[in-house]
């Protein structure tokens, strides 16, 4: 396995999100809802496929991180821990849960991880496009184990060598806690029973960075070292269609048009 940078951005809650929001920009050649704007957008409509040599009717994964609790406007790695979302982040969730529901009538159902940022962010959603929502426990985040509430430097402080080595391998797990190679398989378990389950339809996945990174980096055929290198903000919204020939189609990353202003 190739070594990862040196200093890679941690999979955490990166980001305060007490300013304005920067806008998230899509893949070169995805596709970007013309009326997505002033966080009312609808997600992009199925576009042809026929260049790409896939075929049949796609089930389309709307990837929906949670909003801004207080460990994310502390920069500090939040796994298994159970914060509740901010001011702010009820009010991304709720743009996020407008943009949805301009398509409630083809969401086939929300599926949510167990931990209470997320049910918050997913409920609102579940509320604005009455689709139902269901909590599947593999779409939790990353156990970060006893660096669980610790910024960056701390973690590096308190535990030097093995931070490096957690840093330059997916194998590598905190201490306590879980590696990335484990979510990575739990994630890959838990996306093959979501398929399964909602083939063909449109289904809101509400989770955390790490497992959403997963997701995108496995429909991208890419290594680990993306993992490092893709930035996801608080509530952003991100796309993967999976067709029924095997076929994948990363469609928007990062998407956070639908933020609140201000």
């Amino acid at each position: 396995m190739p070594g990862l940078p040196a200093r890679p951005r941690p999979h955490r809650d990166l980001r305060a999100q007490g300013r304005a929001p920067g806008r998230g920009r899509a893949l070169r050649g995805v596709r970007r809802d013309p009326g997505a704007h002033a966080g009312v957008g609808a997600v992009t409509a199925p576009a042809s496929t026929s260049w790409t040599g896939q075929t049949g009717e796609p089930t389309r994964l709307l990837l929906l991180r949670h909003g801004q609790t207080e460990l994310s406007v502390g920069r500090r790695y939040s796994g298994h821990g159970d914060p509740e979302l901010t001011a702010l982040g009820h009010a991304q969730a709720a743009g996020a849960a407008v943009r949805l529901a301009r398509i409630g009538a083809e969401i086939t159902a929300i599926v949510s991880s167990p931990l209470r940022r997320a049910r918050q962010t997913a409920a609102t959603v579940a509320e604005a496009t009455n689709a139902p929502l269901e909590v599947r426990e593999g779409l939790i985040e990353t156990d970060f184990g006893s660096w669980e509430g610790l910024t960056f430097g701390e973690a590096k402080q308190r535990d030097p060598e093995l931070h490096a080595l957690w840093l330059g391998s997916q194998d590598v797990a905190p201490p306590g806690g879980e590696s990335f190679a484990q979510v990575s398989e739990r994630i890959a378990t838990e996306r093959d029973a979501i398929l399964a389950a909602y083939g063909g339809g449109t289904v809101v996945v509400v989770s955390h960075v790490t497992p959403i990174k997963m997701l995108l980096r496995d429909a991208l055929g890419a290594g680990p070292e993306i993992l490092y290198r893709m930035h996801l903000d608080l509530a952003s919204l991100s796309e993967v269609a999976y067709y029924p020939d095997g076929g994948t189609s990363v469609r928007l990353v990062n998407d956070t048009s639908h933020h609140p202003a201000g």
